[in-house]
């Protein structure tokens, strides 16, 4: 702790320098293949909605004393669902089933091969259905936020620093974070769920909170850049930037902490 405490203070005073502006175009380079690949790989593979978003039928199994997948495995192949499902533990005795949309009948059906299977009364199995229509919602909802909160960042941002140009830019940055993020959704697999879109915001978020800093830091160092001749502003600006790096560093890693949370327990 003690080093990295002194690499953050050398890199405050300057002491230490990293030429993060002076090699802009590589960023811009690095940043411009992430996009690129990231619309690659959602275009040949696209996301995995979660049911919530794609409609479909829900089983939730109650005081079960097996919560293995297999016999529910079994009972929907049985009953002709091909495509594979997603069978979740819920605590220590339950189990929750998403599969395809089912009509009436075969839901009933499915509901008493699953009490069976798993040896338990009909009372506790339950079934729900999600239309594709209240999934449609979900997405559009989730869309019109994301729009919404871009559109209110470039005018906060805009009046805070008093210029478009740092605004654009953290928009810019933001629409990179999400479409990497999801890029690299579609790449794994995971299934995309309201808990994933939580945290794509916590990402936004921090991403944004980052960006007010560092701009902030880059004003600040730049105030009266031009009633002097000994810095030039790209200096000043690379400054800021190394002055504020440990600060983004720890952002970061708060950062993961809880968006693993939600990627590997929420979904």
């Amino acid at each position: 702790m003690p080093s990295f405490t002194r690499f953050g203070n050398e890199l405050y005073t300057g002491a230490r320098s990293y030429d993060i502006v002076g090699r802009s175009r590589v960023w811009y380079a690095v940043a411009a293949t992430m996009i690129v690949l990231s619309l690659a790989i959602l275009g040949f593979k696209g996301i995995n909605p979660g049911i919530e978003f794609r409609g479909g039928s829900e089983f939730t199994l109650s005081n079960v004393a097996n919560t293995s997948g297999d016999a529910a495995r079994e009972v929907l192949a049985q009953q002709g669902i091909t495509e594979a499902a997603r069978i979740t533990t819920v605590g220590s005795n339950s189990l929750r089933i998403q599969t395809t949309e089912m009509d009436a009948e075969q839901v009933a059906t499915v509901r008493s091969a699953l009490a069976e299977a798993y040896d338990i009364e009909l009372t506790n199995v339950t079934s729900t259905f999600i239309g594709p229509t209240w999934g449609q919602d979900v997405t559009n909802k989730a869309l019109q936020g994301l729009v919404i909160f871009l559109v209110l960042v470039s005018v906060v941002m805009a009046a805070y620093f008093r210029t478009w140009k740092m605004s654009a830019a953290a928009v810019t940055a933001l629409i990179h974070d999400v479409i990497v993020t999801v890029g690299l959704y579609a790449l794994v697999g995971f299934e995309v769920t309201p808990a994933s879109v939580i945290g794509f915001l916590t990402i936004l978020g921090y991403s944004l909170y980052d960006t007010v800093v560092v701009f902030d830091k880059v004003r600040e160092n730049t105030a009266r850049i031009f009633d002097q001749d000994r810095v030039t502003y790209a200096e000043a600006a690379n400054l800021a930037v190394n002055q504020t790096l440990v600060r983004s560093i720890n952002t970061s890693v708060v950062g993961v902490l809880p968006v693993a949370s939600i990627l590997f327990v929420g979904t």
